[in-house]
């Protein structure tokens, strides 16, 4: 393993948190329920899209070579045999010399070759009046045009939103494959935490980790829950942990808080000769980390400061928990934008500035200082800053990669 001085790399424990989380299975969920998951196997169109020839347009169906000679002063009057709504399926075929009124989406009559939309005739239900030729094919939509049968149209890993959704339904799939969500419990730990609506006292604080991270796990779509803080006592700690191993509740156990070097590190103190290593990782913010197995069931532990647990969630967990999932790309998209302004960097780690992505103008403007209980400024970013190990200085204008954390 290479190493930073005693420090590991951003790389070396992205994979070692990655290694941790084993693959899940495939479940099969009803179409509308897949959304947020990841297909488990390419998704191949069981039959065309649209399924028959069909109306792009109101109007009239008819044979292209009886409109011809149409014009406003020399309009052509058929009279209207049928009506075809959306969704009749016993339309009759199209005599020569007559016309079908026809709506959007509905199937083309049999001997129609051509559509006039309404805008074109007087819109007459028993006679129609038109005053336009049609060429043959003008306004349908042919089967197959948008999906030919036995082609894939998702791939796998591919994650699953509402257009996908959409798609799937289209071609008659009433359930999908996908990746099992990953189930995690987060856990924080601090004696000075106290729930959110609960009156301070001094030295206390509003617990905010838990709901932080329970809701980003969640948001890369992972089923989590969380446990309320363990203050900072070992054996109360391990007896949560323990309750949750012998429930079989969690793929992962993610902890915040009690990594670091002083004295009353909880997580630490009770995990580090239990199957947990506690190294420091070679970036700002979030170098206490921890990554192991307690009782066979994979543990991170990330820093208690917020912004270094949520830059930690994003750099390691999120990654590794979708690609567990089936995610085929399961990192944030990364881009090239121009520095708005100068920063400095340690030399000695990588930096994960929060910042503001202005995607029109290609710019990032860092959103306040880099200390990791800035709070504020994480809420009011939309990327992550990512400067490498070595660089010290980058002026306005220079290129940085940027995490975009809204895709």
């Amino acid at each position: 393993m290479t190493h930073n001085g005693l420090m590991r790399t951003v790389e070396e424990h992205r994979r070692a948190v990655a290694d941790l989380i084993a693959p899940t299975a495939e479940v099969s969920l009803p179409v509308e329920d897949a959304v947020g998951h990841a297909l488990a196997a390419d998704l191949v169109a069981p039959r065309p899209l649209p399924a028959f020839d069909n109306s792009a347009m109101d109007g009239y169906a008819v044979r292209a070579a009886d409109v011809g000679s149409a014009t406003p002063e020399t309009p052509v009057t058929l009279p209207v045999a049928a009506d075809v709504p959306a969704g009749r399926t016993d339309g009759p075929a199209l005599e020569p010399g007559t016309a079908h009124r026809i709506m959007t989406g509905a199937a083309m009559p049999r001997g129609a070759d051509t559509i006039v939309q309404v805008e074109h005739t007087d819109a007459g239900t028993t006679t129609v009046r038109i005053d336009r030729p049609a060429a043959a094919g003008r306004h349908l939509r042919r089967a197959g045009e948008d999906v030919q049968t036995g082609e894939t149209v998702l791939p796998a890993g591919g994650g699953l939103g509402p257009a996908q959704i959409a798609l799937a339904a289209a071609l008659g799939l009433p359930e999908l494959t996908v990746g099992e969500p990953v189930r995690v419990l987060v856990l924080s730990t601090g004696s000075e935490l106290v729930e959110p609506g609960t009156e301070l006292l001094h030295g206390q604080i509003h617990e905010s980790n838990g709901p932080m991270l329970v809701t980003a796990a969640r948001e890369a779509g992972a089923h989590a829950v969380r446990r309320h803080f363990v203050a900072d006592d070992e054996d109360t700690f391990l007896t949560v942990l323990d309750a949750v191993v012998d429930a079989g509740a969690a793929d992962l156990i993610l902890t915040s808080g009690g990594v670091s070097a002083g004295a009353f590190e909880v997580v630490k103190d009770a995990l580090a000769a239990r199957g947990v290593e506690f190294t420091r990782v070679a970036m700002q913010p979030g170098k206490p980390q921890g990554t192991g197995r307690y009782r066979g069931v994979p543990v991170v532990t990330l820093p208690g400061n917020p912004v270094s647990a949520m830059v930690s969630f994003e750099v390691f967990v999120r990654p590794a928990i979708r690609a567990a999932m089936g995610f085929a790309d399961p990192g944030r998209p990364r881009l090239t934008a121009r520095l708005a302004e100068s920063l400095t960097s340690p030399a000695d780690r990588a930096q994960f500035r929060r910042g503001v992505l202005d995607r029109v103008a290609g710019t990032v403007t860092t959103q306040g200082p880099p200390g990791s209980h800035h709070l504020r400024w994480m809420a009011a970013s939309n990327c992550l800053l990512e400067i490498p190990v070595g660089v010290t200085e980058m002026a306005a204008g220079d290129p940085v990669v940027v995490w975009d954390l809204e895709a």
